[in-house]
């Protein structure tokens, strides 16, 4: 009886909480096997290949190389003399589809703008798939992937989701499968504005306050989960703002922060250090070429424009050089849009970054910068294994350029998204239309 008596009662077994209840459907479309010679090709990583061939089999790059490639018999041929051949390229910032075209009240939906935080929306679930925005991305910006981010009115606005630039009934089928959810927050000046006559935060140092609150219940919360799914028992009550926040702290959802001032990132990388998170980029981050180093030292990528800056005040103080000079600090720069028609020209934007850190002495090949616009990005959503350049295995997400892709006459002549292709400016029937547009004025028109 004593025995039984200092027995140890075991609870009911932990209920496994479903981390995926949204899951991907996407299927690549089909594609024929496909080789594309003469052209000038960047991998994407830094290597050029002239009169290059690239060889594209069942939705994967097969290979890159030389004039000498193999061709495998029977593929189609594409001759690309005179004409440049690169990755796809990763928006890391966009809000297609949340705030689609025709920009609407009734379309609306991108800020949750109700609480300083709501980790608990998800941004997957305001996505219109239907938005024209998104064939204009892949016929004028040769875009294959983008993220989409919540607004910037949260300190915590919510989940992000990584998609695949095809026309698809849900925003399910153009879900990329296997990328990691993100993370969006945000500092500074959008946070105050919006909440400072609701009653807080006003101020930055309320801005941290609140952050800093909010993640000392985010880690309560993940001691009492992990206790429980170690240990079952009974399961603690569910909060999906917790949820998100838990996923941070086990290092499964990637942080994008939106801070534009320099001594801003500081503190925010400080504060994540405190709370035990890492983040992985910077959105916007029109100061970060004050510290290069500190983004380099902390593997964090800065997500930026070429040129625009100046529109608020903590914007004020952006400089040409702000993406080459972050690259030559060994940090990871990104051009990203943020806008529906910075999207058709983003290829423009890295163009100007390249000139601006040519001229102080950033003197980096064409095919070097190519990172800005895929590998980088595809490195800070969690993809760079399987898209962001032109290596044997990865998803063969490719644009044919009729020119050079760094000039501003440059469009794209046919996108390729694991290995179909979704776009031919020589094919009226491979000019994507959504349903949406059918019957409508300047229906399939992309200029």
């Amino acid at each position: 009886m004593g025995g039984c008596a200092t027995t140890k009662k075991e609870g009911p077994p932990p209920i496994r909480i479903n981390q995926d209840p949204y899951p991907s459907t996407y299927h690549r479309y089909s594609g024929a096997v496909t080789a594309i010679r003469g052209a000038t090709v960047f991998d994407g990583e830094g290597a050029q290949f002239e009169n290059g061939t690239v060889v594209l089999a069942d939705g994967v790059v097969q290979a890159v190389g030389d004039a000498s490639t193999p061709i495998p018999e029977g593929a189609v041929i594409v001759d690309a003399a005179g004409k440049w051949v690169t990755p796809g390229i990763i928006d890391v910032h966009s809000h297609l589809g949340d705030y689609p075209s025709p920009g609407t009240d009734g379309n609306d939906d991108g800020n949750e703008a109700t609480a300083p935080a709501r980790p608990d929306v998800w941004a997957e679930h305001s996505v219109w798939p239907q938005d024209p925005g998104f064939a204009r991305a892949l016929a004028n910006g040769g875009v294959t992937s983008l993220q989409i981010l919540p607004g910037s009115a949260n300190l915590f606005g919510g989940r992000s989701v990584v998609l695949k630039n095809v026309p698809a009934r849900t925003m399910q089928g153009m879900k990329f499968p296997g990328a990691p959810y993100g993370l969006k927050m945000a500092c500074g000046e959008n946070p105050k504005r919006v909440y400072g006559n609701k009653g807080g935060p006003a101020t930055r140092m309320g801005n941290i306050a609140t952050t800093r609150a909010t993640w000392l219940k985010a880690q309560e919360y993940k001691r009492k989960w992990d206790r429980y799914e170690k240990n079952g028992g009974e399961m603690p009550s569910r909060d999906l703002a917790m949820d998100t926040l838990r996923g941070v702290l086990n290092g499964e959802i990637l942080v994008h922060n939106h801070c534009y001032r320099a001594d801003e990132m500081a503190i925010m990388i400080d504060l994540s250090h405190e709370m035990g998170y890492k983040i992985t980029s910077f959105q916007h981050a029109v100061e970060a070429y004050k510290i290069a180093d500190l983004l380099a030292a902390n593997g964090t990528c800065a997500a930026m424009w070429a040129d625009w800056w100046g529109f608020k005040m903590e914007s004020y103080d952006g400089i040409k050089e702000n993406i080459p000079f972050v690259d030559r600090a060994g940090g990871c720069a990104i051009v990203h849009s943020d806008d529906p028609n910075g999207i058709q020209r983003l290829n423009q934007e890295a163009a100007k970054a390249l000139a601006d850190g040519r001229r102080a002495g950033h003197n980096v090949t064409d095919a070097y910068a190519w990172r800005w616009l895929s590998y980088n990005p595809a490195k800070s959503l969690g993809i760079a294994d399987k898209t962001g350049s032109l290596k044997t295995g990865k998803m063969a997400d490719v644009v044919l350029w009729n020119g050079n892709p760094f000039s501003t006459y440059t469009r794209p002549e046919r996108v390729w998204i694991d290995g179909a292709l979704m776009y031919d400016a020589n094919n009226p029937r491979l000019r994507p239309v959504s349903d949406f547009e059918l019957g409508q004025p300047g229906e399939g028109d992309v200029k």
